[in-house]
């Protein structure tokens, strides 16, 4: 594990030299969620897994959401999405974000919500050199079922029909997400 040590001189004579060591831990799980604005779905599964994150005490895990488009960068998620959080006891602060080729390379995961998200990761990712390792998948395909891979945008629907129905997908999906790498997780750390 890395290492941070410092050392502080004081003036005063009785203590010539105070040595404190840090230990920087990195994460071993990273999560990186996209939708086309950063504004109602991956904004919701970011709270979401940070949720499940404290809940189950992966300390070592760290969640991000990022868009595809320049529209909500630096603002709130989409107010009915934050409304549906606080219904579930759950709150987030981010502020959209425009994904960037880095993050191809920060991320363990980069989770799309549907097939344009899907295709248009893949190809910012076959444009990269050298090319990145991070795994490109939909979050619906944790589920395991086909007809629910593709968690539908709710920014255009009336009501919160829409952000109820892909809330439960997201949530759903993140928790078997974490079922199914928490475990991997937990044996390379001993290995």
């Amino acid at each position: 594990m890395p290492k941070l040590c410092c050392e502080i001189h004081f003036r005063n004579e009785s203590v010539r030299t105070c040595k404190l060591q840090f230990v920087l831990v990195s994460p071993t799980m990273k999560v990186l969620f996209v939708c086309i604005g950063n504004t109602c779905r991956s904004p919701m599964a970011e709270a979401v897994l940070n949720h499940l994150i404290l809940k189950q005490q992966l300390e070592d895990w760290q969640t991000d959401s990022a868009g595809l488009r320049d529209w909500n960068v630096g603002t709130l998620p989409q107010g009915r999405g934050q409304q549906l959080l606080q219904q579930h006891g759950l709150k987030t602060a981010h502020l959209g974000r425009l994904i960037t080729p880095q993050d191809f390379y920060e991320f363990d995961y980069v989770l799309g919500m549907d097939h344009s998200n899907l295709a248009e990761l893949r190809q910012m990712a076959h444009r990269l050199q050298p090319p990145p390792q991070c795994k490109i998948m939909l979050l619906g395909s944790f589920l395991g079922r086909i007809e629910d891979e593709i968690i539908e945008d709710p920014y255009f629907t009336r009501g919160m029909s829409g952000f109820h129905a892909a809330y439960e997908q997201i949530r759903e999906s993140c928790e078997r997400f974490v079922q199914l790498h928490k475990g991997k997780e937990r044996q390379t750390i001993s290995n």
